[in-house]
C-alpha cells in the first residue's frame, strides 16, 4: 500500500505541533489532501474488513495515538463523500479529542444508509481538525440578563 504524502501548506508558520505515535506498522499517516484542507484525513487500520449493517455503529482504530498541544482539541468530523454517497457518518460529530488523551485515536462511524457498508484497512473514514479551545470561568448567579428570544428553544426563531 502506498502511503499518501502530506500536502505542503504555505500557512503553517506558528501552527500547533501535532505529535503522532505509530501503534501499528500499517497505519497510514493522517494527511491534508489539499492546500486548503481544514482537516487531516484519518484512515482505518484494521486486521480485517468491518461490515456495517444499516443502523450499526462501529469503532474503527487508526493505528495512531496523538499528542494535541494544550489549548487545542482534535475534532473528529465526517468525510462529506462517505456521508453523501453512503450515509456513513460520525454519530457524535464532531467528536472531541482532549489535549490530555494519549490512547489510540479511534473513530466511531454509523451507517445511516439502507445497505451494508464495508470498511477496509487504509480507507479514509473521517477527518481531524485541530482547533483552539477556550475554557470558561463558571459562575453561578441568581438571574441571567434578558433577551428578546428569552427561553425560546428549538425552532423558536423559525424553520
Amino acid at each position: 500500500m502506498i502511503e499518501p504524502k502530506s500536502v505542503d501548506l504555505p500557512h503553517t508558520a506558528g501552527a500547533p505541533r501535532l505529535a503522532l505515535r505509530r501503534l501499528h506498522p500499517r497505519a497510514m499517516l493522517p494527511t491534508y489532501q489539499s492546500a486548503g484542507a481544514a482537516g487531516l484525513d484519518l484512515a482505518a487500520c484494521i486486521e480485517s474488513e468491518v461490515v456495517m449493517v444499516p443502523g450499526q455503529i462501529a469503532v474503527i482504530p487508526t493505528g495512531w495515538s496523538v499528542e494535541i498541544p494544550g489549548g487545542f482539541e482534535g475534532q473528529v468530523r465526517p468525510r462529506s463523500g462517505l456521508a453523501t454517497k453512503y450515509a456513513v457518518t460520525v454519530p457524535n460529530a464532531p467528536g472531541t479529542i482532549d489535549s490530555d488523551y494519549r490512547g489510540e485515536l479511534k473513530v466511531a462511524l454509523i451507517n445511516l444508509g439502507r445497505a451494508e457498508f464495508v470498511v477496509t484497512s487504509g480507507m479514509r473514514i473521517a477527518q481531524l481538525v485541530i482547533a483552539p479551545v477556550s475554557r470558561a470561568v463558571v459562575e453561578e448567579v441568581e438571574e441571567l440578563t434578558t433577551t428578546h428570544r428569552g427561553a425560546g428553544g428549538f425552532g423558536s426563531t423559525g424553520v
